[in-house]
């Protein structure tokens, strides 16, 4: 078997090409890239779009081996209802199906479900079952689903050159907790000061609501989720907008604090941490220049952020600006298989 007939060899931006490429082949459809999936049950745009999305938990890859079976559960939900948020639509339904090892202890199943039950309450969301099967290790795969107007949908496919780059938190937090979870050694008590980092890794930040605002006001041209990491986040919306592209402002409205103290003590790249961590689950928008300011109270007035890092250029690349100098960025997000 040579090294290209396996996946792990093309990894997983190429499986998916693989599987648009057959189902256009096959059925004349293009799959649509954007973080939700949307179904028209009827072609009038005053009508609801069933709007979805399911995104599955595997522990192997998606649980630290520090993480409680409570907060697999809760992760594996926030990370679905991220993707409806920032297109603007409300989480209303939930189906989980459950791939369980045989020797899993039935506390730890209480306690997974306990998560997965607590945090749909938080979102008032109906739990509506699912399914369960055994399954060498486990995986969690839940489909939440709302209902939007659509054209009160917040696509990737409206980016506008000129439009701002606003996000609503900011990034290298988890890239701090990732790296001390995977790379120091020592315990966890050990790095005190950067606890809200490490808890960022096993109990993801809560999502904000900003995305709805803007949906429902017609604020923001389009949006993405950044559970991939910031930089496979830029790409990703290059893949939505030709002949566009990114400049990003390296400063304090893009990089956490805590991010850039522990890059200082550790001697560690700050832009890895910020670009390249992932699982953060930080909404970034693209928004009218000449809106900005009313989104940006908005979001204040509702509890919420928004941060100003950058622009959309006319030009097909991602740029960031540090200390005066315009840089390629060529920092790499997660990708399954690779």
């Amino acid at each position: 078997m040579k090294k290209n007939d396996i996946i792990s060899a093309i990894g997983e931006v190429k499986l998916i090409r693989i599987i648009e490429d057959i189902i256009l082949k096959k059925t004349g459809k293009e799959l649509i890239r954007d973080d939700s999936f949307f179904f028209e049950i009827d072609n009038r745009k005053d009508k609801d779009n069933l709007v979805l999305n399911s995104d599955m938990f595997n522990a192997t890859t998606d649980a630290p081996t520090q993480m409680n079976f409570y907060q697999m559960g809760r992760k594996s939900v926030l990370m679905n209802i991220s993707d409806l948020v920032v297109k603007g639509v409300k989480p209303e339904g939930l189906i989980v199906s459950l791939g369980l090892p045989e020797d899993l202890k039935v506390l730890d199943f209480k306690s997974l479900i306990e998560g997965i039950v607590d945090y749909s309450k938080a979102w008032n969301l109906n739990y509506l079952g699912g399914d369960i099967n055994s399954s060498l290790e486990l995986i969690i795969n839940p489909t939440v689903f709302g209902f939007k107007k659509s054209n009160k949908i917040i696509y990737r496919k409206g980016v506008k050159s000129g439009n701002i780059v606003a996000i609503n938190n900011k990034f290298g937090l988890t890239g701090v907790g990732f790296d001390i979870i995977l790379n120091r050694s020592g315990r966890l008590e050990d790095f005190s000061k950067y606890k809200r980092a490490i808890k960022s890794v096993l109990e993801p930040n809560e999502l904000g609501i900003e995305g709805i605002m803007l949906a429902d006001n017609d604020l923001a041209t389009a949006s993405i989720d950044s559970s991939d990491g910031l930089s496979k986040s830029l790409k990703d919306l290059l893949l939505s907008i030709p002949n566009l592209g990114f400049e990003i402002e390296f400063n304090e409205n893009l990089i956490h604090p805590d991010a850039l103290q522990y890059s200082k003590e550790f001697q560690i790249s700050l832009e890895k941490l910020v670009f390249s961590a992932g699982e953060e689950f930080i909404h970034l928008f693209t928004i009218d220049r000449k809106d900005f300011e009313t989104a940006r109270k908005l979001a204040t007035s509702a509890g919420g952020k928004l941060f100003k890092v950058g622009k959309v250029i006319p030009e097909e690349k991602i740029y960031y600006l540090k200390e005066g100098k315009r840089i390629e960025l060529n920092y790499q997000g997660y990708e399954h298989f690779r």
